[in-house]
């Protein structure tokens, strides 16, 4: 089986992602079901033929079948009949639950990389490092379905007005989200209509425009 694993790789006829080797990996495959999946992800048409792939593999056509039965149970692999141009039956083989999984596993990355990104610029803003309870709070507004862009702009206000106080984070959070807002520029565009009808009878200095000297919490 090695010799016949080393003699397919080395042939350079399957190319292997990394992708595919995390999903492996996490969906604890054997070397059949490997070898099985990395053939349909190579194949153009994915029509299924055990037969072929046995030859192509290396593999007892049973072995193929069985490490292809395998592969549907844990929803790796699907089969889909699909007619031709000439209206006959095909059946062919889908692979959207390993690229779900990939999908879904590059999601969770990203959310860890932002995750970093926002911890990181909660300490270098405040200056300090973060308690535990902190940085559960900051995963409580991302769970919640807050967005970094609020959140960091909560921040910031809340830095520019000398608190970094996280219960003032989270009030001012709370405020705009209670007003509907998604982002940041709905926020200032909010702030400007404010000033603008509170400026209407009287000349507002430059100093009382400024949008960060808004107090959410008494506005």
């Amino acid at each position: 089986m090695k010799d016949q694993v080393m003699k397919l790789l080395t042939a350079k006829k399957l190319v292997v992602s990394g992708e595919i080797i995390k999903v492996a990996i996490n969906s604890n495959l054997s070397l059949d079901e490997f070898l099985v999946l990395i053939y349909f992800d190579n194949s153009f048409n994915n029509n299924f033929d055990i037969e072929l792939v046995s030859k192509v593999l290396g593999l007892d056509v049973n072995k193929a079948m069985e490490a292809f039965n395998s592969l549907m149970v844990k929803g790796l692999v699907s089969l889909e009949s699909v007619k031709d141009i000439e209206n006959r039956l095909n059946e062919v083989v889908k692979l959207d639950g390993t690229y779900r999984l990939i999908m879904d596993s590059s999601i969770e990355e990203s959310k860890s990389i932002v995750k970093e990104d926002i911890f990181r610029t909660f300490e270098k803003e405040l200056g300090r490092t973060m308690s535990p309870m902190e940085l559960e709070l900051i995963n409580g507004w991302l769970i919640s379905g807050t967005s970094e862009e609020l959140i960091l702009g909560a921040l910031r206000e809340a830095v520019y007005n000398g608190v970094s106080n996280f219960r003032y984070i989270d009030k001012i959070i709370y405020e705009w989200e209670k007003k509907g807002f998604k982002t940041m520029d709905e926020v200032n565009s909010y702030i400007k209509n404010r000033y603008n009808e509170k400026s209407k009878d009287k000349v507002v200095s430059k100093k009382e425009q400024e949008i960060s000297d808004y107090d959410w919490l008494d506005g």
